[in-house]
């Protein structure tokens, strides 16, 4: 295999956000030459695709800022600084659905956009569902609507495309391989 490593020369953080960190790279390449590479630092997230005992998939539909409208998604969130993909996976799905489980199954994990970003996602799936007795506060500049659609249904927000994320159709691609009806 070949090798196409970049060595970093040299590393310079030119933004610190609440979600994301960016930095600048000044690298080697393997050609023995020089470039730079604009890096988006993220600490990870999860997604959890809940299906209730009456065969229907839980999502949350929300306005999304960079897109400039509202998408349909399964629940997802940031992970913590320490915190374990499963343990944030737990929280996201109780503060945003208000639902909770102590069965989560990592399904799998990938980079959301290795060009540029270093953001792992963590899904989960889990069936075993139970209302929670209190419902949990979302973060506070967070507004969601929960979603409890058949996969007819979901499959039919993707032609609309109000289902338009990827975590959202591998979720739904990952239900319909699993035999889900």
């Amino acid at each position: 295999m070949t090798n196409f490593e970049e060595k970093t020369i040299q590393s310079k953080q030119i933004f610190k956000g609440r979600v994301i960190n960016v930095q600048v790279d000044e690298v080697t390449l393997p050609n023995g030459k020089t470039s730079n590479r604009e890096l988006v630092k993220h600490p990870g997230a999860v997604a959890v695709i809940a299906v209730t005992k009456e065969n229907k998939i839980i999502f949350v539909e929300q306005y999304r800022k960079p897109l400039e409208k509202s998408i349909v998604e399964i629940p997802a969130g940031k992970l913590e600084l320490g915190e374990e993909p499963i343990v944030t996976a737990k929280r996201e799905l109780e503060e945003e659905t208000g639902y909770t489980t102590n069965e989560l199954e990592l399904v799998s994990s990938f980079y959301t956009s290795p060009g540029f970003a270093d953001e792992i996602l963590y899904i989960f799936f889990t069936d075993k569902l139970e209302l929670l007795t209190e419902t949990k506060d979302l973060d506070e500049d967070e507004f969601v609507e929960l979603m409890e659609l058949s996969l007819e249904d979901a499959l039919e927000l993707i032609k609309q495309q109000k289902i338009h994320d990827a975590k959202t159709i591998f979720a739904i691609q990952y239900l319909q391989l699993k035999g889900m009806k």
